[in-house]
């Protein structure tokens, strides 16, 4: 019996895709959708220890040689506005770098990074924490956005999938600030498919994900009740997980016509 085409779970193989982000969480998730779809994952973090840990997870977890192949991963800090241009240059070409100095462009790029930053009260704001929240949330994927072009393969197949929130449609107290800048996200990413067509641009606006953030931010006393609040706010009735938000994100980058789009990936919470 001759063996099928496969047209469809095959749209990522040898693909190879950039997770700025991609050491936890959401992007921890989607780094391992795609090594499952036989992508090459690249992941980023601003932090050695994180990488060097991401890559090692990845590798316990598809411990064969065809996936230690595609297994990669560089630092690259996009917290400090005055050399974010530089090292975001800096891991572009690392990221495109063979093993005989030639060049394999990109064909995905992925941004989740986040950092763990204060909600305040508008009250309380000052003009330096409105900065602070900016330079990984806007600035970062914009300055990506802008530095991308001769990294990533000029093509309808290749995509750029930038990340907001479902709260910029139904914020919470003391959300002004992030909010602003996941709007300012959602509106660039429509200019961005204008501007880098034929390269496609997309936002995933995940709500409630389970993922370290959590762990990082809320006392561990409290976490449960949190979860529990924030699984009642949900059709579905429970907190969304990493590999559930993750399926967004390959959606993405297979969906060839798909650009300029929002990816709600929610339980509903904005429904109820």
């Amino acid at each position: 019996m001759a063996t099928p085409h496969l047209k469809y779970t095959t749209k990522l193989a040898g693909k190879c895709i950039l997770l700025l982000g991609g050491t936890s969480g959401i992007g921890f998730a989607v780094a391992e959708a795609a090594l499952e779809h036989g992508a090459f994952v690249v992941v980023s973090s601003s932090q050695l220890t994180k990488v060097e840990n991401a890559v090692s997870r990845l590798k316990t977890s598809y411990p064969t040689d065809d996936f230690h192949s595609r297994i990669s991963g560089f630092t690259c800090d996009l917290a400090d506005p005055e050399m974010l241009e530089e090292n975001l240059l800096a891991l572009l070409k690392q990221s495109t770098t063979t093993a005989d100095g030639g060049q394999a462009l990109l064909d995905h790029i992925v941004f989740t990074a986040g950092d763990s930053l204060k909600f305040k009260p508008i009250q309380q704001v000052t003009v330096d924490y409105i900065r602070d929240w900016g330079n990984v949330r806007f600035l970062a994927p914009l300055i990506l956005a802008k530095l991308a072009g001769p990294y990533i393969r000029p093509s309808h197949t290749s995509s750029i999938t930038l990340t907001s929130g479902s709260g910029t449609s139904r914020p919470r107290p003391g959300w002004s600030t992030v909010v602003a800048y996941g709007g300012g996200i959602e509106t660039l990413t429509r200019g961005l498919a204008v501007d880098l067509a034929p390269i496609r641009v997309n936002c995933v606006l995940p709500g409630a994900v389970h993922t370290e953030l959590f762990g990082n931010s809320i006392p561990k006393e409290n976490l449960d009740g949190v979860m529990k609040q924030l699984a009642e706010r949900t059709l579905t009735g429970h907190v969304g997980k990493p590999e559930d938000a993750a399926e967004a994100y390959i959606y993405a980058m297979k969906d060839n016509f798909c650009t300029g789009s929002f990816i709600n990936t929610n339980g509903g919470s904005l429904l109820k």
